[in-house]
């Protein structure tokens, strides 16, 4: 669904005049251009304007004449986006109440996204946000996201494995989060775990973090016990919201009580394997080589991009090799971009799809340009996407 979604943005973005083949033309007056399309959009690209009276009391968004704007507001943030950003980096103590935390924060999943305006507001410190949102009554969320220039998938936590391989994200984060973690012995929060890193981080936001009532102080117990039992500690709690880590290593796991649940995963069991296979209820454990590293081994952001990632061995593939992918893809995209140039406008680019990403060195090449990049692995090739979320990019899988 996303990707139908994707292309449909693009082609909105750059239209194709005819009596120049393959020129490309400026588009001034049918979208806005990053960064003001983050705050406004044309009410004619998205005529669905139903989310802005259903949540007029939450900041969400405002139809103003031909534009609909954002004001960053969301249902547990009605100051802005920005400054509940800012106050969860300061309930962990972070560096200038910058989230990014210095680099090692890069990417990020936002369950249940709504119009993306959390991901949004993380592009400017350099954190990039995988924004989900099911296909539900609010099924155009997706559609104002991808309009807006901020990265978006279609999806819904169910029955199957989300198209990301394990280890993927520094943080997660769920606002006035309504799933039920507790379902089917937790398998929703479980499927987080695998796709967190070694000490990553759940910001979750719901009145049962400060259990107001009966039935939210139940559903707190028994969410701390489960959490507890997959070894995850609470990192801050304030108000309305809980911030939990996970552990650094398997130590944890190894001194539960026998027979605790939820159990380990079997160990012939792939937490990167991902097109089609169900979720599991179980505890994905680290490697011995995140074991070693004591986490991810990862550098922080930007020398992330282009230091060769741990997961690179999983392939064969050596340091030289990587470089060399890099330097090739570097001297193609400063090629596409020239070609590029005298046939469009300034700032007319900015959802960027690699149909093919391979290691990720397309978007590694567009990393000084005011563009991001979805990258997809075919599902019935190399499963590369590990090694893209390594570097600091987004993606996912996909059966083309």
């Amino acid at each position: 669904m996303f990707i139908s979604e994707l292309l449909l943005m693009l082609i909105s973005e750059i239209s194709v005049n005819k009596s120049a083949p393959f020129s490309l033309v400026d588009t001034d007056t049918n979208t806005d251009k990053w960064p003001k399309s983050r705050d406004e959009v044309w009410k004619a690209n998205i005529p669905h304007t139903h989310l802005a009276k259903e949540k007029s009391d939450q900041n969400w968004m405002v139809v103003k004449g031909d534009k609909i704007e954002f004001p960053g507001g969301g249902t547990h943030f009605h100051y802005g986006a920005d400054k509940y950003i800012a106050a969860l980096a300061n309930m962990l103590n972070f560096t200038n109440n910058n989230l990014n935390n210095e680099g090692k924060i890069r990417t990020v999943f936002d369950v249940g996204c709504g119009v993306a305006s959390f991901g949004g507001y993380l592009l400017s410190s350099d954190i990039i946000a995988m924004s989900l949102a099911p296909n539900d009554v609010h099924q155009n969320q997706i559609q104002f996201a991808l309009e807006r220039g901020i990265p978006a998938y279609l999806g819904v936590l169910g029955t199957k494995r989300l198209p990301y391989p394990s280890r993927s994200f520094e943080l997660a984060h769920c606002s006035r989060c309504r799933i039920d973690w507790l379902q089917r012995d937790g398998i929703l929060l479980l499927e987080l775990d695998r796709l967190l890193r070694p000490g990553g981080y759940f910001a979750y936001s719901s009145p049962e973090a400060y259990a107001q009532d009966e039935e939210d102080l139940r559903i707190w117990k028994e969410m701390s016990a489960l959490v507890e039992r997959m070894c995850w500690k609470i990192a801050a709690k304030k108000n309305q919201t809980v911030i939990w880590v996970k552990p650094l290593t398997n130590d944890c796991y190894m001194e539960r009580e026998p027979g605790t649940q939820p159990p380990l995963c079997r160990p012939d069991d792939d937490p990167d394997a991902v097109w089609g296979v169900q979720m599991k209820a179980c505890i994905t454990p680290y490697t011995q080589q995140v074991q070693r590293a004591r986490g991810s081994g990862l550098v922080p952001w930007p020398a992330r991009l282009t230091s060769p990632p741990p997961r690179l061995s999983d392939f064969d593939i050596s340091h030289d090799k990587f470089e060399k992918d890099m330097d090739t893809w570097q001297r193609r995209v400063d090629s596409y971009w020239n070609l590029l140039t005298p046939k469009i406008r300034p700032d007319t680019i900015r959802n960027i799809m690699d149909m093919k990403a391979n290691l990720g060195s397309f978007a590694a090449g567009l990393r000084d340009k005011p563009v991001w990049v979805m990258n997809v692995v075919p599902e019935d090739g190399p499963n590369t996407l590990k090694i893209i979320y390594d570097r600091g990019f987004i993606g996912s899988m996909h059966d083309w």
